[in-house]
């Protein structure tokens, strides 16, 4: 693959936008709109301590859905974080817990075709309860739910988040082997 050119034209707090002319690596000569972001954490909160697992999922309304999702916890890595410091920071942040265990699962891309955000997903177990600092503007919900019901929601439509789903489906077949 070979950049021609590349202009950026849109950059905000979150993410950024470019205009590349690329040649991609089948010759092809194109046009490509990214949106540019440093990469997202998100946290698989279990807690284990019980004979069926449970997991913390957190509810928010989101504005580009126009609804209030059932989500795991998750954010951005801010300019020189380390993933597992983000994720920790994340957990604290959004629901006043910290983790004694703490292992990556796996990383996909969220939206490849014109999105270079990663998402890193990792468990984190052995909890301790503490205070929570949401950002300002977020206000979120806070419930644990057996793996069977985190799964049962998802074909039932009342979690619709993709960080979410993929989660959820690789512990539950981790927790059928």
């Amino acid at each position: 693959m070979r950049v021609l050119s590349s202009k950026t034209v849109f950059r905000g707090p979150v993410f950024s936008v470019t205009l590349d002319e690329v040649i991609e690596p089948n010759g092809v000569r194109a046009r490509r709109d990214t949106v540019r972001h440093p990469g997202s954490v998100v946290v698989l909160v279990v807690d284990d301590t019980r004979k069926t697992p449970r997991v913390l999922l957190l509810r928010q309304y989101r504005y580009p859905a126009e609804a209030s999702l059932w989500e795991l916890p998750a954010g951005r890595i801010d300019r020189g974080e380390r993933e597992l410091a983000a994720a920790q920071r994340e957990l604290m942040e959004e629901t006043g817990f910290r983790a004694k265990h703490w292992k990556h699962l796996f990383m996909f891309y969220s939206s490849p075709g014109f999105l270079d955000e990663t998402m890193a997903i990792y468990r984190a177990s052995g909890l301790r309860a503490g205070e929570a600092a949401p950002e300002d503007d977020e206000v979120i919900a806070k419930r644990f739910f057996t793996l069977p019901q985190a799964v049962g929601m998802i074909a039932s439509g009342r979690v619709r988040d993709g960080k979410t789903i993929a989660a959820l489906l690789w512990l539950d077949r981790q927790q059928r082997r």
